[in-house]
């Protein structure tokens, strides 16, 4: 997977506190569908566990993205190792 696709991959704060405001599918856009099903069974924890959810929400996303970063910061370290590898064979090709 490279580094655009992974991009594609980060989700938003916002669209997720909207998905919990209109339908309570916050957890389905985190990717969490087990968690997603026993909010939906439970009725949010009978509003409890649905008002909770309001105040996690910013940290459930940021730990998903927190992935997804770590992913992209490894690929374009990768990256660069290479660039600089080109780059001293080539500087090295025009000393001999």
């Amino acid at each position: 997977m490279n580094k655009y696709q992974l991009q594609g991959k980060i989700k938003s704060t916002g669209v997720a506190i909207l998905f919990w405001f209109l339908i309570g599918a916050h957890f389905a856009y985190l990717d969490k569908w087990g968690l997603q099903i026993l909010f939906w069974l439970t009725i949010g924890g009978l509003g409890i566990w649905w008002l909770i959810e309001l105040f996690l929400i910013p940290g459930r996303v940021a730990t998903y993205n927190e992935g997804i970063f770590k992913m992209i910061d490894e690929i374009d370290k990768k990256e660069k190792a290479e660039d600089w590898a080109k780059h001293a064979a080539v500087t090295q090709q025009g000393k001999s």
